[in-house]
């Protein structure tokens, strides 16, 4: 009768936005009652979907040392295989990120930046974090938080932008979080809490020590208490610790086994990466720099960076950025260029190599470039700038089309779009916009 209480309770509520639901399902993990709209087959659909975009729209795969990812993606698997849903397809991936975080999206698409893995001790570490998104996954968290937002109104696309921090200068918006916005889902606690005592479990079932998911902990609560911004922007932001967390999760690691913690693996395929902790930081302190309008700095540091690591393909696409905001137009060419040959899968490149060849009047480059991007990550920028380009060729309806598009997203680009409308196209005619983008 609980159970029936509780999903007529929440299926009234569902009511009142959807006309028709079958969602009191049974969560896989624990045996209990939930509620979600969602069929598993659904779950896996969307998550395929969505897994390429959000990976983009964070900074692509980290390519400099491919053996990490396969190195983690077997630590993963091996949690999965020991998941109450061993079927899903799962997959786990290193994000080129500097912030501390990880994710998962519904069918099992896990992503681990390497901001966070550089923060880890062991491989029993990198099972606690990986256990851990296994289990929202697993449980069907992402499932449930989607239901919620729907029936709420808080959305009502499955594909939204996020819409993180953009950089400097010309190209606002170049880092555009376009994607699914479900790696940022803010978990309710009792979620948070079953994905840690039951990636704990998963843990001890693959043979590695669970008390490196209480020591993770405990160090998180300690950056949370110091404030540390990277770290706030990151885990804290959508899986917040507390000493009261880390209390119960103690509880629960006592009972269980204790196994390996594989130090020297990790070392081993940790190797690269952290030799390059350098180059990173000067990366960043480039941007840091750009963001204070001193350029010449910036590109200082981005020079010593890509002396450091000269197969990191961020750091050519942070003198790209550069280099356009100080109108050296070739030069920004050849920086996206080279970084696109890099990592050819990756839309910043093209993005930026297209808004340099449209700058330069080189229309073709620029269309195909840009056309590029936008086919890998749907992006405000490569939009607005077609629309210009379109229109400088004397091309009006096609020039009013992009525009269109580039308005939904609001910003400046937004606001530039519909001032262009507004002498392309009569106010009356001009259809109502959703926001299918966000500013950049």
């Amino acid at each position: 009768m609980g159970i029936l209480k509780r999903c007529s309770g929440q299926l009234f509520a569902g009511l009142l936005v959807l006309s028709a639901v079958t969602g009191c399902t049974v969560n896989p993990v624990t045996g209990e009652s939930q509620f979600t709209i969602m069929s598993p087959a659904q779950e896996v659909s969307i998550g395929a979907k969505q897994y390429g975009p959000s990976q983009q729209s964070q900074g692509g795969q980290y390519i400099v040392d491919p053996d990490l990812t396969v190195y983690v993606n077997s630590v993963g698997q091996k949690l999965a295989s020991v998941s109450e849903r061993p079927d899903l397809p799962y997959e786990f991936v290193v994000l080129n990120n500097d912030v501390p975080n990880a994710w998962a999206l519904p069918g099992g698409k896990i992503a681990l930046n390497r901001g966070l893995l550089v923060q880890l001790k062991d491989e029993a570490q990198l099972a606690a974090v990986l256990g851990h998104e296994v289990v929202h996954a697993a449980a069907r968290h992402s499932a449930q938080q989607m239901t919620q937002s729907m029936l709420l109104g808080v959305g009502s696309q499955l594909a939204t932008i996020a819409g993180n921090q953009t950089q400097y200068g010309q190209l606002v918006g170049m880092g555009a979080q376009m994607g699914s916005a479900l790696y940022q889902a803010r978990y309710g606690r009792g979620q948070e809490l079953e994905a840690d005592r039951y990636g704990m479990l998963y843990m001890a079932r693959a043979g590695y020590e669970p008390e490196a998911a209480i020591e993770l902990q405990e160090t998180f609560v300690r950056l949370a208490e110091g404030k540390q911004s990277n770290w706030l922007e990151g885990m804290f932001a959508s899986h917040p610790p507390s000493p009261q967390r880390v209390a119960e999760n103690r509880i629960h690691a006592s009972k269980l086994t204790s196994g390996v913690r594989n130090k020297s693996a990790f070392n081993r395929a940790m190797n690269q990466v952290r030799a390059d902790q350098n180059a990173y930081a000067k990366n960043t302190e480039a941007v840091k720099a750009a963001n204070n309008k001193d350029f010449d700095l910036a590109l200082s540091l981005v020079a010593k960076a890509r002396a450091l690591q000269p197969k990191e393909p961020l750091f050519l696409v942070t003198q790209g950025q550069l280099q356009l905001q100080q109108k050296h137009y070739k030069s920004a060419l050849n920086s996206f260029h080279s970084a696109h040959k890099l990592y050819p899968e990756y839309y910043m490149p093209l993005l930026g190599s297209g808004i340099a060849a449209k700058q330069l009047k080189s229309y073709s480059r620029a269309i195909e470039d840009l056309t590029a991007s936008n086919h890998i990550l749907p992006n405000q920028s490569a939009t607005f700038y077609l629309g210009e380009i379109q229109l400088a060729k004397g091309q009006k309806q096609e020039a009013i089309g992009y525009f269109r598009q580039a308005a939904q997203g609001g910003g400046d680009l937004g606001k530039r779009s519909q001032a262009y409308l507004q002498q392309l196209a009569p106010p009356a005619t001009a259809p109502a916009t959703q926001n299918s983008y966000r500013n950049q």
